[in-house]
């Protein structure tokens, strides 16, 4: 055996690597250590610890001082004594140790990989003082419950497989960003709760390889029906499975790597550090105090074997010269194949020697003895003598021989310390290599976990959208259901209307035509007057002739004729007189009657007047009342639109930025715009009934002035009536019903009011349901403007088609603006009409005066008109019938409406199907591309994995080659140590 002392000198509490193979490796104690020992730490009171193949150890103090591992087996040649400064150990791996209790660690605060496996241990314990322990393998143990975990802040890996582990409720412990637990291998135990499994396991954000299941070895859980998709669901931070990626793919584990990747480092370390020199002078020392003197007695019978064993060795260094151009590494590995190959020559060589020196001391004995010999014992001692000068001659060449020898040796060494240096500047380049990988691979994790966070947030953004998209969705079929009320609503407005503008139309044409009618007696009446001045003007010339054949007025004839026609005419004047006397009498009788009713009629119709007053003033405040309230809600629906315009153009961004999320979708960009067109559309058809419902406003105004225009024209009837009282006392009948006629349209417009209030206070009601709903997308849409401040370009280009459009607008409401003042024009040009009419009126009053005999005609009059009225009544009949036909087409119209647009919703449908079908094409490409991305990233993985195992391998041949040129060194030191051994004793 060697003996191999590192003391602190020789590694400077560098990191080693320990391994203790089942079968290989065992600890004894060497009193080496124990001068180590003293020179470090004296005072100790125990002896250091002792690790053997038995199972008996003393860790504490063992670990705390310089100990003592005995490292036995083939693969060292022997065997090699290590004193280390164990505190700074990076590996500990137990195989052979049988152990029942983890403890006696507590000094190792620089230990990083622990194997404890295929023992006894049935709790875990006493690793609370190893706070840098990146790996734990404690797998092949009775561990029951995982406990005692909670210092351990840098652990990445850990392996508790074949156990009867059945509690996991020490990962609680573990739970937080401070822990960095990523690697759990927990296969062939005892889990049974899949619950309690994901509860314990939630909270270790860094864990993306779990291990349940492997090589058929599995856990209760394991066999519960979708056990994969629950975990993969509750812990979204698992990307490797028991051995199969979230994608379905195979992955193969990379703990065995990394743990490679971290012993190369350590093992680097060890071969760079500046002690590696003087342990090869310590290997050349021990191997000169542990080489056994091999002594034997001399032979006669030596001769033929030295100068065989003299050729062969010769032969054997022409073979090694032969081949001095092969490189470096292979030319020593040719030359330690040399020397395993005839280690028999050059034990014969040292046996000669040995010989040598034995017949030497015999000779000098022989002289002493026998001083006095014959001349036969001086003849063998010359020929003995001659023997041994031969010998010598022969052992001076092999001394050239092996000097010879040992300057190639010494080239070797230098060719080997060639090799080690090259050897430590590719190690350096390695360690540089596997640092550059290290760095790429914490850049990729880097990506990933970026990767993830961004398919996270894209998923919470197109979750947002779909949410804001159904939200809009709602607000538009509430809206659309606000405006076919609205729809309906006006239709029934416009019908009453309508009726209202009918009857109007039908009074003012029976007005027009009792002015033509007027216009008519007139002129008739004109041409009776001219007729009778006419008549007059023949009568005087026919008296006029009569007169002039005349007989003399002092005739007794004409006195005689005279005073008879006198008498006669007298009598027939008396009785004229008494005949007008009676008729003034009755007529003053009947005319006071007619007072008297009239004045009654008089009363009851200024009560009824008042009352009709009162009532036109409450309708008028009520109609003032309204206007207001029409005017406020006039501002709150262009409040409304602007509102609508503004939300109209924020969908827009809103569908803009979708589409520039998605980059691949033109067709849903194109859907999106349709929508948002449709959406305009009905906006401007919104904006088109708002103009309607100005224009029903304007029309009510007219039919106010309208109304007023009537007030004046019964107040100039009001003046007729008394001025025909007799016309009015015989067609008061005729008045009462025109009363109740007027009575029952008063009542009519009454209950219009009532229900035009009504649809006022429905209007304010679904008013106030859009205001709700403008507000509620308000906050929405504030919250959108955050995030769409990027599209400024795209909201200038529509405020300028906007802006085109109000243009357009404004061109549209000027132009009815000029039909207003037209409309206005011809209002002004009719009531011109009327005052002229009006003073026609007068004229024809004033005439009527004059012509007191044409009563009976106008009486006549009266009754043709009472005629018209009927016929006008019978018109009006005829015209509702029409404007019934006219409601029913209206409403079927309406109906047809109401299918379009359930078939332009049933399209909307449709289109928000395939928009959500191409959104769902995108994610599965994203998805896609995810995929191709884990894959890429996968394959670096697997070729820097190669890349690491190819230099791994480099590294090993490396080792392996070190090692025969330090076992042929070592053969080589030992046969130049024999033979000088044997030339001192020679000489």
């Amino acid at each position: 055996m060697r003996r191999v002392r590192i003391t602190r000198r020789c590694f400077n509490c560098c990191r080693a690597v320990l391994t203790l193979s089942q079968g290989l490796f065992g600890f004894s104690h060497c009193p080496d250590s124990e001068q180590a020992r003293g020179a470090a730490g004296a005072g100790r009171g125990t002896d250091p610890g002792q690790l053997t193949q038995n199972g008996q150890r003393d860790i504490p103090y063992h670990m705390a001082s310089y100990g003592t591992i005995h490292m036995g087996g083939a693969g060292w040649g022997g065997g090699t004594t290590i004193a280390l400064c164990i505190t700074c150990f990076v590996h500990i791996i137990t195989f052979l140790l049988i152990l029942f209790l983890i403890e006696g660690l507590g000094r190792l605060r620089g230990l990083q990989h622990l194997d404890l496996s295929a023992n006894r241990i049935r709790r875990i314990e006493g690793l609370s003082a190893l706070g840098s322990l990146r790996t734990l393998n404690l797998s092949g143990n009775l561990i029951t419950k995982v406990e005692g975990l909670e210092k351990l802040f840098n652990l990445t890996a850990l392996n508790l497989s074949y156990n009867h582990i059945h509690d996991l409720s020490g990962f609680q412990c573990l739970h937080g960003t401070s822990y960095k637990l990523s690697c759990i291998d927990l296969h062939s135990n005892c889990i049974n709760d899949i619950n309690h499994l994901l509860h314990c396991l939630k909270g270790l954000h860094c864990l993306t390889n779990l291990t349940l299941e492997k090589n058929g070895k599995t856990n209760p859980v394991c066999q519960t029906a979708g056990y994969r998709e629950t975990l993969l669901q509750t812990l979204p931070q698992l990307m490797v499975l028991d051995g199969i990626s979230v994608y379905g793919e195979p992955v193969d584990l990379e703990e065995g790597n990394l743990n490679n990747l971290q012993c190369l480092e350590d093992i680097l370390d060890c071969l760079i550090s500046p002690g590696s020199p003087s342990s090869k002078h310590q290997v050349s020392e021990a191997s000169r105090r542990e080489a056994p003197p091999n002594v034997l007695k001399p032979k006669r019978d030596t001769d033929p074997t030295s100068e065989s064993d003299r050729e062969s060795g010769k032969e054997s260094n022409k073979k090694v010269v032969k081949r001095s151009k092969i490189p470096t590494y292979r030319r020593t590995t040719l030359s330690t194949r040399c020397h395993s190959n005839h280690p028999k020559n050059l034990e014969v060589v040292g046996r000669r020697a040995e010989i040598l020196t034995g017949r030497q001391s015999n000779l000098e004995k022989v002289d002493e003895m026998n001083s006095n010999a014959t001349e036969e014992s001086t003849y063998r001692v010359c020929f003995e003598l001659d023997q041994e000068k031969e010998r010598r001659w022969k052992a001076e060449q092999a001394e050239k021989k092996l000097t010879e020898h040992v300057k190639e040796l010494q080239k070797h060494a230098k060719e080997e310390k060639n090799i080690q240096s090259m050897a430590v500047y590719t190690t350096e380049r390695l360690k540089e290599l596997i640092l550059k990988e290290r760095d790429a691979k914490t850049r990729l994790q880097a990506d990933i976990q970026q990767l993830k966070g961004e398919t996270e947030r894209l998923t919470n953004e197109l979750n947002k959208a779909k949410n804001k998209e159904a939200e809009h969705q709602k607000a538009m079929q509430a809206l659309e259901e606000t405006l076919s009320k609205m729809e309906t609503q006006r239709l029934q407005q416009r019908a009453i209307e309508m009726k209202h503008v009918q009857e109007a139309e039908l009074k003012a044409s029976a007005n027009e035509r009792e002015v033509q009618l007027l216009r008519i007696s007139l002129r008739q009446q004109r041409e009776k007057v001219k007729q009778l001045h006419e008549l007059l003007i023949l009568k005087e010339q026919e008296q006029r002739k009569e007169l002039e054949t005349r007989v003399a007025l002092h005739g007794p004839e004409f006195q005689d004729a005279l005073s008879k026609e006198v008498a006669k005419e007298e009598q027939r004047h008396e009785q004229r007189v008494k005949e007008f006397q009676e008729k003034i009498n009755m007529l003053n009788q009947k005319y006071t009657e007619l007072e008297d009713e009239f004045r009654l009629a008089l009363t009851i119709e200024a009560k009824r007047f008042k009352e009709v007053k009162e009532n036109f003033e409450n309708a008028a405040a009520d109609l003032v009342e309204h206007q207001q309230n029409l005017f406020h809600l006039q501002q709150k629906e262009k409040e409304m639109t602007s509102l609508i315009q503004d939300l109209t153009s924020i969908v827009k961004e809103q569908k803009a930025k979708i589409a520039e999320l998605m980059k691949s979708n033109e067709e849903a960009t194109a859907n999106i715009k349709c929508r948002t067109e449709e959406l305009e559309t009905v906006i401007e058809q919104d904006k088109a009934k708002a103009v309607q419902v100005e224009l029903l406003k304007k029309e009510n105004g007219k039919l106010i002035s309208q109304l007023t225009a009537q007030e004046s024209v019964i107040d100039g009837l009001k003046m007729e009536r008394k001025i025909w009282g007799q016309e009015l006392a015989e067609q008061g009948a005729h008045l009462s019903q025109d009363r109740g006629k007027l009575e029952a349209k008063i009542e009519v417009l009454t209950n219009e009011i009532e229900t035009l209030k009504k649809q006022k206070e429905q209007d304010s009601d679904t008013i106030r349901i859009k205001n709700k709903i403008v507000d509620d997308q308000t906050e929405t849409i504030r919250r959108l403007k955050e995030s769409l401040q990027e599209k400024d370009q795209q909201m200038r280009k529509q405020h300028e088609e906007n802006k085109k459009a109000q243009k357009l607008l404004q061109v549209q409401l000027d132009e009815k603006a000029v039909e207003f003042e037209e409309l206005m024009e011809k209002l002004e040009r009719q009531n011109e009409r009327k005052e002229q009419l009006k003073q026609q009126l007068e004229e024809k009053e004033v005439e009527l005066d004059d012509i007191k005999k044409a009563h009976s005609a106008l009486k006549k009059k009266w009754q043709g008109k009472g005629e018209l009225l009927s016929q006008l009544e019978v018109q009006v009949k005829h015209m509702k019938e029409s404007f019934d036909t006219k409601e029913k087409k209206l409403i079927e119209e309406r109906n047809r409406s109401l299918q379009t647009q359930r078939i332009a919703m049933e399209k909307l449908h449709e289109m928000d199907d395939a928009f959500r079908k191409q959104l769902e094409s995108v994610l599965a490409a994203h998805e896609a591309e995810l995929v191709q991305l884990a894959n890429e990233k996968q394959k670096q993985i697997e070729a820097a994995n190669e890349k690491v195992y190819c230099v791994e391998e480099e590294m090993r041949q490396l080792l392996q080659e070190m090692a025969n040129n330090k076992k042929a060194m070592e053969n080589k030191i030992r046969r130049i140590t024999s033979a000088l051994s044997d030339i001192q004793q020679d000489l």
